[in-house]
């Protein structure tokens, strides 16, 4: 992240989720209108006894939301420390991008799979095992000596994290009865979602400066371990669900995702005419093509396609897709200016995030109670629009920008937009989702969340490589003139958001209504 013509990979805030950041990430809401119980393809209402309510509450949550903690804060934590590892190990400029391309890859690739393993394993076994093979390939990576042992860590990483990231929204829904309780959940582990990236890059810039880069991976084995002792003492088991796995969906699905966030990862290095890019684009185009088909006759499919017909929910899965796609380019050009034209430190730099932060905490407090009251749709209407605001204001972003006067209002804005919109987007999501398929469905959130990043962030470097491939004038000339292209293209995606919300979404239902399905 140190030069701005290489925007390689998206620093993904969390917001998730996902996650699912995604990150990510976490909501309920009105959904479309009452459908009559046991119509054929109907979600399943809550199974009694599906996995024991836990006796403590507040202790399940703070292990579910450390552990999607643990995986937010790593999206970002090694960005900060990347010339001390190029240092280290020796890496190339283009190998040096691959230390979080690997992560991105494998994670956002195998996102689905690991919803449905959850669901067919149990959460709980699924979420242990994720966490283990995090804190395993943390500490792996950690000890690298060399390059290849470093890609191959961080790899093994984004495979935990696949595992980890849908069994935690999953045990918000099945530890925690639809109404109050859930919304509370969902608020802590929104703002958890929300502040993973920002966490990420303070606490890599602290351990770098006053340690060393590896313990940047390193901090993961302590707390990986605690988490997973502390799984089956406060956190209910969810059933296994005999039956078929759908090997095939699972196949074509996660290559097909695979496919795409590598085709996305290549346009962001080397632009949208790179040939693998384009076989990646195709190959991915036939291989989601053959898991929609396999999808509609599978009994028990990856993706339940009946997770569709609700049009609530329809609308929420596209918001999760666009809402990232336009703040995550954002998020990372912002990293770069404070960096480059402010000429912060690497830690100062993520303190300067903390505000944003502490404005998705803000409006977490009384979301569940709003929530309740007048339903989902007026608050994504409302948070974004704060972002499209808050994107369009950053147009004005030049070489002379000041912190206080440039970058802290709209910063401030874009949090109190995330803090409004993603916990209604994924509650919705959740709304009236069985046990059976509460992974499936969380799964793929973070999948779409995750997506959207890559799309968003790829789709904005090449506005900004277009910008300034023949722009003149000093590097902070250069690099705010291609950041502010891009944030207005981000500007636009958010109203894009913003016109699906206010076309798909209904508004006829009240959450503590969706109980009755």
């Amino acid at each position: 992240m140190s030069t701005p013509s290489l925007p390689s990979t998206p620093s993904e805030p969390a917001l998730t989720p996902a996650p699912s950041t995604p990150a990510p990430s976490p909501a309920t809401s009105a959904s479309g209108p009452p459908v009559a119980p046991g119509a054929p393809g109907d979600l399943e209402a809550p199974e009694p006894g599906a996995g024991a309510r836990p006796a403590r509450p507040g202790a399940a949550l703070l292990v579910i939301v450390t552990a999607y903690l643990m995986v937010g804060v790593d999206s970002t934590v090694v960005n900060v420390a990347l010339p001390d590892i190029q240092h280290d190990l020796r890496f190339g400029p283009t190998g040096l991008s691959w230390v979080l391309n690997a992560y991105t890859l494998a994670f956002g690739g195998l996102l689905l799979l690991g919803g449905r393993v959850g669901d067919l394993a149990g959460r709980r076994r699924t979420l242990t095992l994720g966490v283990l093979l995090f804190a395993l390939s943390s500490l792996l990576g950690g000890l690298a000596t060399d390059s290849g042992w470093l890609l191959a860590a961080r790899a093994l990483q984004g495979c935990g994290a696949a595992l980890t990231a849908p069994s935690t929204l999953a045990l918000i829904t099945t530890n925690f009865p639809e109404g109050p309780r859930r919304h509370h959940a969902l608020g802590v582990y929104t703002s958890m979602a929300s502040i993973g990236a920002s966490v990420g890059l303070v606490l890599g810039g602290m351990l770098t400066s006053w340690a060393s880069w590896r313990w940047a991976l390193l901090i993961n084995v302590p707390i990986g371990i605690a988490v997973a002792l502390a799984l089956p003492r406060a956190v209910a088991e969810t059933p296994r669900h005999a039956g078929r796995f759908d090997a095939a969906g699972a196949l074509t699905g996660t290559a097909g995702t695979t496919s795409l966030v590598y085709a996305f990862i290549r346009v962001s290095e080397t632009g949208w005419g790179d040939t693998r890019a384009l076989l990646g684009f195709t190959t991915a185009a036939a291989l989601l093509a053959g898991f929609a088909l396999i999808e509609s006759r599978a009994e028990q499919p990856v993706v339940p396609p009946h997770l569709f017909r609700d049009r609530d929910r329809a609308g929420a899965y596209a918001g999760v897709l666009l809402l990232p796609a336009g703040m995550f380019g954002a998020f990372y050009f912002l990293t770069l200016i404070t960096q480059q034209v402010l000429g912060y430190s690497p830690l100062r730099a993520g303190l300067a995030f903390l505000p944003m932060t502490a404005a998705v905490f803000l409006p977490l407090r009384f979301v569940p109670r709003l929530l309740r009251r007048v339903g989902a749709k007026p608050l994504l209407l409302t948070g974004m629009s704060l972002i499209a605001v808050a994107g369009g204001l950053l147009t004005r972003t030049g070489p002379h920008v000041g912190y206080a006067a440039g970058l802290l209002g709209p910063m401030i804005l874009m949090g109190l937009g995330v803090g409004l919109s993603f916990m209604p987007l994924n509650a919705t999501v959740l709304a009236a989702v069985g046990p059976r398929e509460a992974g499936a469905a969380s799964g793929l959130l973070q999948t779409l969340q995750w997506l959207g990043g890559t799309l968003g962030l790829s789709v904005l470097v090449t506005v900004y490589g277009t910008a300034t491939r023949h722009a003149a004038g000093s590097p902070a000339a250069v690099l705010t003139e291609g950041a502010a292209r891009a944030f207005g293209v981000g500007a636009l995606i958010a109203v894009a958001a913003l016109l699906v919300t206010a076309l798909t979404f209904t508004g006829r239902r009240r959450p503590d209504q969706n109980s009755a399905l």
